[in-house]
């Protein structure tokens, strides 16, 4: 058998030659530009003097954080809480970013205070979606009602409870219709025997209300699911009604729940193809 010549020897820098297989570049050629880092993720929350409320909100940007490692997101507040939108602002320094508002509904805060504060931070920001209406938020209320002990894996059981949605209520009749529209489609695709909206602040119906139609209607179990962000004075006097008014069990707030990290990237995206849309046009 003949065996297999030997490559020929390469001429090397400086004379001389060298054997061996000739050495291929790896990684991009020279000249190309590194693909440009993604808008960071500004989420802005209202703020509260709660202590638990940036505990909660911080939380929640560390679910983003651990979701999608390579995207800068940082948090700013509108009151009570540091650091407030200006300072963010300040400190991105005129980098990409997208504001995502940690609000559930349209109500004055998303319509007018959150872009009020971009403008007058100077901050030409394009401004995602509030979260609501999503599944991922029915998908949410859904697991604060497991961990309070809520059986949510036998139809049977959905079908005997009702539940109270408590909300926090607002003057705007849309928002509080939209907040109705979000138990209706809840009901609807979840199987509930019934769900009643209540709200926490001076607007109706009240939490007793709610659960007293709930035991008329024939739910042998009334839950209540607070339809709220972050722990706080409305999420304690829900729980103080819902006990009062005889509810079987209360459910935690939205709070670090892995599905409004997934939603609110969802909302990150949705706003950033749409200003890219725009740039285009």
């Amino acid at each position: 058998m003949n065996a297999t010549p030997a490559p020929a020897p390469r001429p090397v820098r400086g004379g001389g030659v060298a054997s061996g297989p000739a050495l291929v570049p790896v990684g991009p050629p020279r000249g190309t530009a590194p693909a440009p880092a993604a808008p960071a993720l500004v989420l802005i929350a209202h703020g509260s003097r709660d202590p638990r409320h940036a505990a909660t909100v911080e939380a929640l940007a560390e679910l983003v954080r651990a979701e999608r490692p390579r995207l800068e997101t940082v948090t700013a507040y509108l009151d009570h809480c540091a650091p407030r939108i200006p300072q963010v602002v300040g400190r991105l320094d005129g980098a990409p970013a997208v504001a995502v508002p940690l609000l559930l509904g349209r109500a004055f805060h998303a319509r007018s205070d959150i872009p009020a504060a971009l403008r007058e931070a100077r901050a030409d920001l394009p401004l995602a979606d509030v979260l609501g209406p999503s599944p991922l938020l029915l998908d949410a209320l859904d697991r604060r009602l497991a961990e309070a002990g809520l059986d949510l894996t036998d139809p049977a059981a959905r079908a005997r409870t009702g539940v109270v949605l408590a909300a926090a209520g607002s003057s705007d009749r849309a928002a509080n219709a939209a907040t109705r529209a979000v138990a209706a489609e809840w009901r609807r695709t979840r199987g509930w025997a019934a769900v009643e909206v209540a709200h926490a602040s001076s607007t109706g119906p009240q939490l007793p209300e709610a659960v007293a139609a709930l035991r008329r209607s024939g739910a042998t179990r009334v839950a209540v699911a607070p339809y709220l962000l972050a722990p706080g004075l409305l999420p304690d006097r829900i729980a103080t009604a819902a006990a009062t008014a005889g509810a079987d069990l209360t459910a935690a707030v939205l709070g670090p729940a892995p599905e409004l990290a997934t939603l609110l990237l969802h909302r990150y995206d949705a706003a950033r193809t749409t200003a890219r849309l725009r740039h285009a046009a």
